[in-house]
C-alpha cells in the first residue's frame, strides 16, 4: 500500500508524495518537545516535508525559522507546505548542504532543531534519496556538530531526536566542541519495553545541570497512547 500523499494536522497540512521521509513520530515528537517559546530566529537542519520548521511557526508566533534541506524534491514540497500555512511569512527554505549554510553568514540563532541522519553502517536502501534522508554519508554527526557551533547564539540552544546509541556519540561530539547536555528525554515505545528506543535531547553552549525524564508513547496496545504523550502532542495531532 503506498503511503498517505498528506498528513493532516490541526493547524496544517504536510504534503509528502515527492518527499525522501515521511512524518513519523520522531519528527512530532521533537517538534512538540523543543524548547521554542524564548527563540526569535530558529534554524531547523534537514527539514524534509518542513514539519519541525511548522511546529515551532505553531508554537511560538514571534519565530523567523531557515530550514535547509539538500534534496530538491523534498525542498520544493516543504515549500508549497509552509507556502499553503498561516506561517509562510515567517519560514525560509534553502535548498543547499547544511554545510554550505553553515559556512555562510546567515547571523546566530536562538533554536537550531534537528532530526538528522544518523546510520553509518547500517544497510543502504537502493533508494537513493531514502538514504541521503537516512544515513550520515552526506551531513556526519561531526559536520552536523560543527555547523551548530558555527551557528548558535551564546545563550542558543540545540535540540534532537536520535536512537539511543547515536545520541550517545553525538552527546560525545557536542562535548568536544563546546556544547553542554542540558535537557534528555528518554522515549519508551511501550510501557512494557525495557529499553528506551530514542532519545530527545537539548544542549548549550553554558554549562549547567542536565535535567532528565522519561516519555511513553503506547501503553499495552498499539494505537492506545499515553497520558503523557497525548497532552505533550495534543496542540498537532486532530
Amino acid at each position: 500500500m503506498a503511503p498517505n500523499p498528506y498528513f493532516q494536522f490541526r493547524q496544517f497540512r504536510i504534503v509528502q508524495d515527492h518527499c525522501a521521509m515521511k512524518v513519523g513520530t520522531d519528527g512530532v515528537l521533537l517538534g512538540a518537545w523543543a524548547p521554542c517559546s524564548s527563540a526569535h530566529r530558529v534554524l531547523d537542519v534537514g527539514t524534509g516535508t518542513g514539519l519541525l520548521a511548522l511546529m515551532v511557526a505553531q508554537r511560538n508566533p514571534l519565530a523567523l525559522i531557515d530550514a535547509v534541506e539538500i534534496d530538491a524534491d523534498s525542498a520544493r514540497q516543504a515549500a508549497q507546505n509552509v507556502s499553503a500555512s498561516p506561517w509562510h511569512d515567517r519560514i525560509r527554505i534553502h535548498c543547499e548542504e547544511f554545510q554550505a549554510f553553515a559556512s555562510q553568514s546567515h547571523g546566530k540563532y536562538g533554536l537550531i532543531i534537528s532530526n538528522p541522519p544518523y546510520f553509518r553502517d547500517a544497510l543502504r536502501s537502493p533508494d537513493t534519496r531514502r538514504t541521503s534522508a537516512r544515513h550520515d554519508d552526506c551531513l556526519p554527526l561531526e559536520e552536523l556538530v560543527r555547523g551548530v557551533t558555527m551557528l548558535l547564539d551564546e545563550d542558543g540552544l540545540f535540540s534532537v531526536v536520535m536512537p539511543v546509541c547515536e545520541g550517545a556519540l553525538l552527546t560525545d561530539l557536542c562535548l568536544l566542541g563546546g556544547l553542554f547536555l542540558r535537557r534528555r528525554t528518554w522515549v519508551f515505545p511501550m510501557r512494557r519495553s525495557a529499553q528506551p528506543k530514542r532519545v530527545l535531547m537539548t544542549f548549550s553552549p553554558a554549562r549547567g545541570e542536565c535535567g532528565e525524564d522519561q516519555l511513553v508513547i503506547e501503553e499495552d496496545h498499539r494505537h492506545e497512547y499515553s497520558e503523557d504523550y497525548r497532552r505533550l502532542t495534543e496542540a498537532f495531532y486532530l
